[in-house]
């Protein structure tokens, strides 16, 4: 027997490996499709049955709520985002906006929108620099010292909101067994192509592993962009100083609440949340930083997510039957893949959370898919550094987090076991209505 006879037998078996790898893959991704499409189903039975539920409750039971909503600068749609909260069609409530400095950009669209809905209560709160890790969390704290509401509602700038938001998410707070109230998003692109992938993921992919968690153990942590919880859960659990070593700190926040004993409960009402445009790079950068945060706050989970991709196993499959001979078989596991991706796609992008562009755009989730397995990738081949917020920030095991360019109170340990996770001088204030400067 040749070198060269023994070198195609070694050849011929790792192009068979590579195919069975393949058939792996494509039966984890079916796997994963028939739990998307059981949990789908089964969020569209409790999203009917919350949403009657909520109807249900009168108005004058409904408590007074307190929305936090922290700013960082100019963002598209900001103005639009922030007017969809002055617009809510509820009793009564105060949105107070926090800032790290009196000269940021975007407060300037909050005073229009103060002057505009001068009925609607508002305040402002200066923290001053971060002395926390996380420094959405150090702002939160500030903003919630001084709020009024016994419920408290919590959105980042980017989200977006219908005039019955609050009458939507509030109420099943009223059951003092339920301490936190979380809602699923649907990505809105501000414009290009990669923003569009984004968003689509957020539709679909980011919803998709929600609704699969919680099927198959119940919601144990939060979504950043819609949550709402009681003061004295918020106590329970050492208020927003628990979550400031955390970059997911949404995700800590709901993990330590389902902790607490409280239950986790997903909103049937659904939010949006507004992209910028930016280039490959920066849209493959945040997508990269998501990841990285799930592998060191989830580590074993984050491997698993893996399976659950379609196309690279569709295209391996593809090349390596080729390579072994048999082309069909290869082409037949390709469409495969974009077949289940775009029934992924359709029913959770449009038949859950009701994204229009899903209709349009169906034919782009295999390219979607692609994407985020390239970051799944990534998350393991980049190293622990992110760039986020303005600042530069390294990742810990447990998914801590420790600011590169300033000095922050010492990182505490990580509080979860595996089990548990599912995971400069202060400037001046400058003269503002309803102003509150708190630089702690």
């Amino acid at each position: 027997m040749t070198f060269l006879t023994l070198g195609l037998m070694a050849t011929a078996s790792a192009w068979r490996a590579l195919f069975l790898l393949s058939l792996a893959g494509a039966l984890s991704s079916s796997v994963f499709l028939v739990l998307v499409l059981i949990a789908a189903r089964r969020r569209s039975h409790l999203a009917r049955a919350m949403e009657s539920s909520v109807a249900s409750v009168p108005e004058k039971s409904l408590p007074f709520v307190t929305v936090l909503k922290p700013v960082h600068g100019m963002e598209p749609r900001l103005k639009e985002n922030i007017e969809s909260f002055f617009r809510q069609e509820y009793p009564d409530f105060e949105i107070v906006f926090g800032a790290r400095s009196a000269d940021n950009p975007a407060l300037r669209v909050v005073e229009e929108m103060r002057t505009r809905y001068p009925h609607v209560k508002c305040r402002v709160v200066i923290s001053g620099p971060p002395s926390w890790p996380n420094a959405k969390a150090y702002s939160l704290e500030k903003m919630t010292a001084g709020s009024s509401g016994d419920c408290l509602v919590i959105t980042d700038s980017d989200v977006a909101v219908a005039p019955d938001f609050l009458r939507n998410v509030v109420p099943p707070l009223l059951n003092p067994r339920i301490g936190l109230v979380t809602c699923l998003y649907r990505g809105v692109p501000a414009g290009g192509v990669w923003s569009l992938l984004e968003a689509l993921g957020m539709s679909v992919e980011m919803s998709s592993g929600v609704m699969v968690a919680d099927l198959l153990e119940g919601m144990r942590f939060a979504l950043g962009p819609g949550m709402a919880t009681r003061q004295d859960v918020l106590a329970k659990i050492g208020g927003f100083a628990a979550v400031k070593d955390y970059y997911s700190d949404d995700f800590v926040l709901g993990n330590l609440v389902w902790a607490a004993g409280y239950q986790v409960a997903l909103s049937h009402h659904v939010v949006e949340h507004v992209l910028i445009p930016q280039s490959f790079q920066r849209t493959f950068g945040h997508q990269l930083r998501w990841h990285k945060s799930t592998r060191y706050s989830r580590p074993k989970g984050h491997v698993g997510t893996g399976l659950t991709f379609a196309m690279p196993f569709g295209i391996l499959g593809m090349v390596s039957a080729a390579a072994l001979g048999h082309p069909g078989s290869g082409l037949a596991l390709l469409a495969l893949a974009c077949a289940n991706r775009i029934v992924q796609s359709i029913a959770v992008g449009w038949g859950v959370i009701r994204d229009p562009r899903i209709l349009r755009y169906w034919w782009l989730y295999p390219l979607r898919d692609l994407f985020g397995f390239a970051t799944w990738v990534g998350s393991y081949t980049s190293r622990r550094h992110f760039f986020w917020r303005g600042e530069l920030y390294h990742f810990r095991e447990g998914g801590l987090i420790v600011p590169q360019g300033r000095v922050a109170e010492s990182v505490a340990a990580s509080r979860f076991s595996e089990s548990e996770r599912v995971l400069v001088p202060r400037p001046q204030a400058a003269q503002h209505p309803n102003l509150t400067t708190d630089t702690g």
